[in-house]
């Protein structure tokens, strides 16, 4: 098994040293619980905090657990609307921790794991929930020429280019035949909506959890987790909030099922739907149902690859891998209700 669960602070320390400016050793080092993909730590030093984040050690699937491309998309967003941490180092020198790894700001502030946010009144959750909906617009607003990422993904269909590549991805780390699964993978190909032209950054995992807030207040200070970032459709990602919204209330499914929202200060799915538009100045949304059915499938396989991992014995939480990777079937089911689904 591979150790993904400490760091060498010696040898970090001595890297750091002379390529991040006012840094000053040694290094403390504490692993997050969260990230499933890529294990993360949060570096203490007399200078400051920063936080490393690694590829996992191992063989890994193509194209997976791309720091590099974390880096990038952060480093060109800086100082525009869409906030994110100061980024500092990127190592693409294996022989140093024994995968790449990059360095950036630790951002003080407060992380809502569930969307429900038991420890904020009504005002303080319909507030936050207002704000990740500003960054989001503000993040699909992005001149991707200007801040030089035009060709942070490829040309064409997302949509399509995104079903195919998860289907792959799925295919390679299957551990056992989920029927729905295979539906789903077959009505997403055959009902593919026809490409309308829109082409932005997109980020590929938005939720509440991968956001950081003010430690007080309700303003997002920086989204986290830019994996699956590239430049693709943009209601992929606003099907991404709907569709952690659709799953159950509470620490493991961390949705909004079954939640009387209102009483809550929350928006309905409709509501937050229509705010994202206005701030577009978009009339509306055809077919949300298929935006929605494709975000199920994607993190259908991608928890099939984390649990692929803990099978393979180099998973960054191993426990917590095995648990998620119980979900597959889940929300494969869920993804085709929302193929099937009208009332957004």
């Amino acid at each position: 098994m591979t150790d993904t669960q400490t760091l060498d602070t010696n040898v970090v320390s001595a890297y750091l040293k002379d390529k991040l400016p006012g840094f000053d050793g040694p290094v403390t080092a504490r692993k997050f619980e969260g990230g499933q993909s890529n294990p993360t730590f949060l570096l203490m030093t007399g200078a400051g905090d920063y936080v490393l984040r690694r590829k996992p050690p191992g063989q890994l699937l193509k194209s997976a657990h791309a720091v590099d491309r974390e880096f990038r998309v952060q480093r060109a967003l800086a100082g525009s609307d869409v906030p994110v941490a100061t980024m500092h180092v990127l190592c693409q020198d294996q022989s140093v921790i024994g995968s790449d790894f990059y360095v950036m700001d630790h951002v003080a502030g407060r992380n809502f794991n569930e969307p429900t946010m038991p420890e904020l009144d009504n005002v303080g959750r319909g507030a936050v929930i207002e704000d990740m909906n500003r960054v989001l617009a503000a993040l699909h607003a992005v001149d991707i020429d200007a801040v030089g990422l035009g060709d942070y993904g490829p040309p064409g269909n997302y949509l399509e280019r995104q079903v195919g590549r998860w289907t792959k991805q799925y295919r390679a780390s299957e551990t056992q035949t989920i029927p729905a699964m295979n539906t789903l993978m077959d009505r997403l190909a055959a009902e593919m909506p026809t490409d309308d032209g829109q082409r932005t950054l997109v980020h590929g995992d938005y939720r509440i959890d991968n956001l950081i807030f003010e430690a007080e207040g309700t303003r997002c200070l920086a989204v986290l987790d830019w994996e699956l970032s590239t430049i693709g459709h943009p209601y992929a990602d606003l099907a991404s909030v709907i569709m952690q919204w659709q799953l159950p209330a509470g620490s493991d499914g961390r949705g909004l099922q079954g939640v009387d929202r209102a009483a809550l200060g929350l928006p309905s799915d409709a509501e937050f739907i229509a705010n994202y538009c206005q701030r577009r100045g978009l009339p509306g949304i055809d077919n949300f149902g298929f935006y929605l059915g494709f975000c199920f499938f994607r993190m259908a396989a991608i928890i099939q690859g984390v649990l692929k991992r803990a099978l393979d014995g180099n998973a960054s939480n191993p426990e917590r891998a095995m648990k998620v990777g119980a979900y597959v079937p889940i929300f494969a089911e869920n993804g085709l209700k929302s193929l099937n689904s009208t009332h957004l």
